[in-house]
């Protein structure tokens, strides 16, 4: 998460889907949501980060699971 310039916010205690627990380090980020800059927080979870689903409130996910697939998030 440093390498894309993220600072460090705080540490979080996760428990995973196998109910191990782990520690993981939270992120800073600016994203664009609904044409609107946000800052939101990001797990670091390895190789890729992970973005909780709140920003999806009062909105609909649709997602093809096939390589290629859409993904559409429309606001309610």
């Amino acid at each position: 998460m440093t390498l894309l310039g993220f600072p460090f916010v705080y540490d979080i205690y996760a428990n995973l889907a196998d109910n191990s627990n782990v520690i993981l380090p939270v992120h800073q980020a600016t994203i664009i949501w609904n044409e609107e800059e946000r800052e939101v927080n990001v797990l670091a979870t390895g190789r890729l980060p992970l973005l909780g689903t709140a920003l999806l409130d009062e909105h609909e996910l649709v997602i093809q699971f096939t390589k290629g697939g859409l993904v559409t998030i429309e606001e309610l």
